[in-house]
C-alpha cells in the first residue's frame, strides 16, 4: 500500500512538473537564434496524453490488486471449511476405531472367561494314586478354537493360553497325520518358511503321535534320491532334506517346553525302537561322506545326528562315529546345539582342531565363540591364518605368467575368503583386535578389478559366426577385400582395449581340405599364407571347428 501511495503521489505532482517545463521552455524561446517548428501547446498535449494514460493503467492496477485480495480472502475461508471437515472426519474414525477396539477386548475378555471354565473342568480330572505319587492329568488333545477372523487359535490345555496361528493347514496336516501334505506345503510356501517354522512346534500338538508323525516325514529323505543325478544339483531332493531336518528340530523344540508336552509320552520306546531301526539304515550311507567334499555342510551327516538328539538314542551309537560326522555339519548353525544335545561338548578341543588343520578357520571360530574356547584358539590369529593360507592357494604361479583364467580365479578366492573374515569379524565383534578398513579396501579393490576384467572380455569377444545364405553350414562373414588387405591381424586402435590371449584357440582337426563344399567354389588370387588360417578380424580357425 506504501507503494501504491507513493505512485499516486508521483502522478499528482505532474501537473507542477510540466508548469516548470513551459516556464523553460518559454525562456528557451527568449534566447533561440533561430526559428523552432515545435510549439509549446504541442508539447503540453503531448504530457497531458501521458499523464492521462499512466492515471489510466494505475487505475486498473489498483482494480486487479482489489480483485486478488478478494479472491485471497476466498481462498482462506475455503481452506479453513475443508480443514475442518477433516478434522471431523478424523474425529469419527478414531471414534469407529475405539468401537471396534473395545468390541475386541470384550470378545478376547469372554474367550478367557471361557477358558477358565474349560481349565476349572479339566482340574477336576485329576487323580491321585494313594502311594504319595505325583497327580497326573487327564490326557486330551489340544483344544482348536475358531475365531471370527481367518486365522486358528491353538488352546494350551495347560497354561489356558490362546496363541494364534497364521497357518491352520498346519494343524490340519498333523491332526490328520498327513506328512506328505506338511511337506507339499512347506515347499509351496518356502518364502514364508521362518514364519511357518515359529508354528510347526504349536501345530504338533494337534497329532496324535508327534514323533511317529516326524517319523513317517523321514521316508522320502533317502528314496528319493537317483544314482544316476548329483544329489547336490537336485533342488526337490535338496528342499525335502531339509524340510525332514527342520521337522526334527521343530519336535526338540516342541519336547524341550515341558509346560506344552511331556517328552517321556512322547517319546515312547516304541517310537525310539522306530527311530534307531531309521538311523541303522542310514548309518552306512555315510561311510561313503568326505569331509573336505561336503565342506563342513553335509545334509546327509544332519540328518543323522538330528534324529539322534531328537529321539534321544545317541548312547546306542559309538561316540567316535558321532565324533567323526561333527566337521562335515560346522557350517551349519545348529552344530553347536547338535554338539551339546549329543554330548559332546567335552570333544570339541578337538573338533576345533581339525578344522584349523583341515583350513577351516572359520568354523573354527564360530565353535570356539559357541563353546567358550576363544583362550584356547584365539579368533584373529585364526583368521589371519585362514586369510594367509588363502592367499597362498591362490597364489600357486607368479603373477606376471598365470593366464587370465587363472588369474581371475585367484582373485575371486582372495575376495572370497576376504568377505568370510569380514563377517565373522562383524559377527564376533573383533574390530578392536582386528580392524576391517584394510580388508574393506581390498575387497573393493577385487571387486573393481573383476569388473574391469569383464568389461574388457565383453569388449574383446569375436564376432558371433553367421549362417550362409545357402542354409549349409556356419562361415565368417567376409565383406569386400580390397586387394592390399592382408589375413594378418593389425594393431587395434588406442580408443579400443586390445585383449592378450596366452594361448590361441586351436583345436586338432584335418587339413585345409576337410569341408571344401562349405567354403563354396569361391577363388582367390592371393596364395593362402603359410602360417594357418585367419578369419578376416585376425583370429585363427581350423576347419574341424566349422562342424
Amino acid at each position: 500500500m506504501e507503494d501504491t501511495h507513493s505512485v499516486s503521489t508521483l502522478i499528482d505532482s505532474t501537473t507542477s512538473k510540466i508548469h516548470q517545463l513551459q516556464k523553460a521552455f518559454a525562456e528557451l524561446e527568449g534566447h533561440r537564434a533561430v526559428t523552432l517548428n515545435l510549439k509549446w501547446k504541442e508539447l503540453e498535449e503531448h504530457f497531458h496524453g501521458l499523464e492521462k494514460s499512466l492515471k489510466r493503467r494505475f487505475h486498473e492496477l489498483e482494480g486487479q490488486e482489489k480483485e486478488f485480495e478478494t479472491r485471497t480472502v476466498q481462498a482462506q475461508r475455503m481452506l479453513e471449511k475443508r480443514q475442518a471437515a477433516v478434522v471431523a472426519k478424523e474425529e469419527a474414525q478414531l471414534e469407529t476405531l475405539q468401537e471396534k477396539r473395545d468390541a475386541a477386548v470384550y470378545a478376547i475378555t469372554n474367550a478367557r472367561e471361557k477358558q477358565r471354565k474349560v481349565s476349572s473342568e479339566e482340574s477336576s480330572c485329576v487323580t491321585d494314586d494313594g502311594q504319595g505319587g505325583s497327580p497326573t492329568v487327564e490326557e486330551k488333545p489340544p483344544d482348536v478354537m475358531v475365531s471370527d477372523s481367518n486365522s486358528d487359535e491353538v488352546t494350551s490345555p495347560v497354561n489356558g493360553s490362546i496363541e494364534v496361528m497364521s497357518y491352520p493347514q498346519l494343524v490340519n496336516f498333523c491332526e490328520q497325520m498327513d506328512s506328505e501334505g506338511l511337506h507339499k506345503f512347506i515347499s509351496d510356501n518356502r518364502k514364508n518358511l521362518a514364519a511357518i517354522r515359529e508354528e510347526i512346534p504349536l501345530a504338533f500338538r494337534a497329532a496324535a503321535n508327534p514323533a511317529l508323525f516326524v517319523l513317517e516325514s523321514l521316508e522320502d529323505f533317502y528314496r528319493l534320491e537317483d544314482p544316476a543325478m548329483d544329489v547336490k544339483k537336485d533342488s526337490n531332493l535338496l528342499g525335502i532334506r531339509r524340510t525332514c531336518i527342520m521337522l526334527m528340530e521343530c519336535l526338540s523344540i516342541l519336547l524341550a517346553n515341558p509346560e506344552l508336552v511331556s517328552a517321556s509320552d512322547i517319546i515312547t520306546e516304541e517310537v525310539k525302537d522306530i527311530a534307531e531301526a531309521i538311523a541303522e539304515e542310514w548309518k552306512p550311507k555315510l561311510d561313503a561322506l568326505d569331509m573336505d567334499a561336503s565342506n563342513g555342510n553335509s545334509l546327509e551327516a544332519h540328518a543323522f545326528l538330528q534324529l539322534l538328539a531328537s529321539f534321544g538314542i545317541a548312547s546306542g551309537f559309538d561316540e567316535e562315529e558321532l565324533y567323526r560326522l561333527i566337521p562335515m555339519v560346522s557350517r551349519r548353525r545348529q552344530t553347536a546345539d547338535l554338539c551339546r544335545s549329543l554330548g559332546l561338548t567335552e570333544r570339541m578341543p578337538g573338533v576345533i582342531e581339525v578344522l584349523v588343520n583341515s583350513g577351516r578357520q572359520i568354523d573354527a571360530v564360530n565353535l570356539a565363540f559357541a563353546f567358550e574356547l576363544t583362550e584356547q584358539f584365539s579368533p584373529v590369529p585364526l583368521l589371519k591364518s585362514y586369510l594367509k593360507d588363502a592367499r597362498k592357494v591362490s597364489s600357486p604361479v607368479k603373477p606376471g605368467n598365470a593366464s587370465p583364467t587363472a588369474q581371475n580365479e585367484v582373485n575371486d578366492r582372495e575376495l572370497t575368503a576376504l568377505k568370510a573374515v569380514v563377517k565373522s569379524i562383524e559377527e564376533h565383534k573383533l574390530e578392536d583386535q582386528y580392524p576391517v578398513d584394510p580388508l574393506q579396501k581390498r575387497i573393493l579393490q577385487l571387486e573393481k578389478a573383476k569388473a574391469d576384467k569383464k568389461r574388457v572380455t565383453e569388449a574383446a569377444k569375436p564376432q558371433p559366426k553367421r549362417p550362409r545364405a545357402n542354409g549349409v553350414g556356419y562361415a565368417p562373414r567376409v565383406t569386400n577385400v580390397v586387394a592390399e588387405k592382408t589375413f594378418f591381424p593389425r594393431v587395434a586402435d588406442n580408443r579400443y582395449p586390445q585383449y592378450v590371449y596366452d594361448r590361441q584357440f586351436v583345436y586338432p582337426g584335418p587339413a585345409d581340405n576337410h569341408c571344401p563344399s562349405l567354403m563354396g567354389s569361391a577363388t582367390y588370387n592371393m596364395p593362402p599364407p603359410a602360417h594357418g588360417n585367419y578369419f578376416a578380424t585376425g583370429y585363427q580357425y581350423q576347419p574341424a571347428y566349422l562342424h
